[in-house]
């Protein structure tokens, strides 16, 4: 798939303001927000798309609406098009570049790798409306590389469980880091036993696919003593281990790895565009399955941190892997500051649904950053509350801490526990069970499957696109 600024095409995509005034179709056509309209004459088809009321439209919006643009275009079997970005220039200047790339290429996502009858997504999209200068060829590229490493996150989290393990995932992180010279480290059970991380070895040994630590570094800053370390959720395949999950949940066990996409989707992309800054990602990869070596409910398990923890629940086993992960970062990476990201909690979804992620974080300046960027990449984001009796939830009579709370708040002290790993750090939790995968999408840009959740924020984030705003 081709997207640039020159060339010529037939079919074209219009944007419409709602009561603009377009006299040819002004009477069949008011322009709301992603209502559609195609005309066919001579020249070719032209589909106008909606944007709704103008001090309405977010730079999300525009993005959903040339995704729909695209699609009503795909559906007229037309796979070339002009893509007219003039109305929206004045308001977004080359943000709208970024948001017609993502638009286009998310928008047109399918993921069907296995069908016999399977046809690769071509198509030449031009950007018309942009003055053609170095900055807008730089808009490009990075807006290309960004979509990209979506895109790459979104193949990961839709891969088949059999064809995705720990090792397999592991692999393909490292070939992808040797492309955009990103430094690479796989650590196997016998590296991990030797640390200590006796948390992330009590989920990962239940398995005859043995776990991988993937550590993936982009140090980019050397003037900076900043190094953020972003921490992903790496479960290739979850079965609750024997808290075993009910049956009607069994087809989302291979995405529960999704945290652990963003953050190398994050990484990839701020190396490819070579943004300034110091970064390591930390993935814990394994299985949580049933076996004669898994552990069970009541058992007491050795972190990293030397911090004992009880088992009241093996489908809380996020928690575990990534509290050794987090001490890893913190002691062997020299990390200054940790966010974590993971599908963690169903209880987020009984609070946000399906659009929105929520947050625990100990720093307020960190939140802003984060939801900073967060109006750049358009993804939504709730901070949830932090009170000492939420903490107190967690405390167990025969350890240092237990790995699950109560019947409520569970995604808070889901993410509580990770905190208590965060020795003081600057931290972030971010819970995306809910966004990470739609059966039915909820923004348009989006696809049955998995979205990509978190990659452009964490990297606006470091970009520092949310501060420039």
């Amino acid at each position: 798939m081709n997207i640039q600024y020159e060339g010529t095409c037939q079919s074209r995509i219009t944007f419409v303001y709602e009561d603009s005034d377009f006299p040819d179709i002004k009477q069949v056509f008011k322009g709301e927000f992603l209502s559609s309209f195609p005309q066919i004459c001579n020249a070719g088809l032209t589909v106008y798309i909606g944007l709704g009321k103008k001090e309405e439209l977010t730079p999300r919006k525009l993005m959903d609406a040339v995704s729909k643009g695209v699609r009503e275009m795909k559906k007229y079997n037309q796979r070339e098009a002009q893509v007219d970005l003039s109305p929206v220039m004045e308001k977004f200047g080359l943000q709208s570049v970024r948001c017609a790339v993502l638009g286009i290429k998310l928008g047109l996502y399918e993921y069907n790798p296995f069908r016999s009858n399977r046809r690769e997504e071509t198509g030449l999209y031009v950007l018309k409306g942009v003055e053609k200068t170095e900055k807008a060829e730089q808009a490009l590229k990075k807006a290309t590389n960004l979509a990209d490493s979506v895109l790459y996150a979104r193949e990961l989290v839709n891969m088949p469980g059999n064809l995705l393990t720990p090792e397999l995932m592991a692999e393909n992180m490292a070939r992808e880091a040797e492309k955009h010279g990103v430094q690479a480290e796989i650590l196997d059970a016998k590296q991990a036993e030797a640390l200590g991380m006796g948390a992330f070895l009590a989920v990962g040994n239940s398995s005859g696919n043995p776990p991988k630590l993937i550590v993936l570094r982009y140090l980019a800053d050397p003037d900076s003593k900043q190094k953020t370390a972003l921490v992903g959720k790496g479960v290739t395949v979850d079965t609750g281990g024997y808290c075993l999950k009910s049956s009607g949940s069994m087809l989302g066990i291979k995405g529960d790895m999704a945290g652990g996409a963003a953050v190398a989707g994050a990484v990839f992309a701020l190396a490819a565009n070579k943004v300034k800054t110091n970064v390591v990602a930390v993935i814990p990869a394994c299985e949580n399955r049933i076996s004669s070596r898994s552990f069970v409910p009541g058992d007491v398990i050795r972190s990293m941190s030397a911090k004992m923890i009880e088992i009241r629940n093996t489908d809380c086993e996020g928690r575990l892997i990534l509290s050794d992960a987090v001490t890893y970062a913190i002691r062997k990476e020299g990390a200054t500051r940790v966010l974590d990201i993971a599908t963690l909690t169903g209880a987020v979804v009984g609070a946000l649904g399906f659009s929105t992620a929520g947050v625990l974080t100990n720093s307020d300046e960190w939140w802003d950053e984060l939801s900073a960027a967060a109006k750049v990449s358009g993804e939504q984001y709730w901070r949830l509350p932090i009170f000492p009796e939420y903490e107190d939830l967690l405390k167990s009579t025969i350890a240092d801490i237990k790995n699950l709370g109560e019947d409520y708040c569970g995604t808070i002290t889901a993410g509580l526990f990770i905190k208590a790993f965060a020795e003081g750090l600057p931290w972030i939790h971010i819970d995306i069970a809910g966004t990470a995968w739609v059966d039915k999408p909820v923004f348009e840009h989006q696809a049955v499957g998995a979205t990509g959740a978190g990659v452009t924020t964490l990297y606006d984030m470091l970009e520092g696109a949310g501060r420039r705003s």
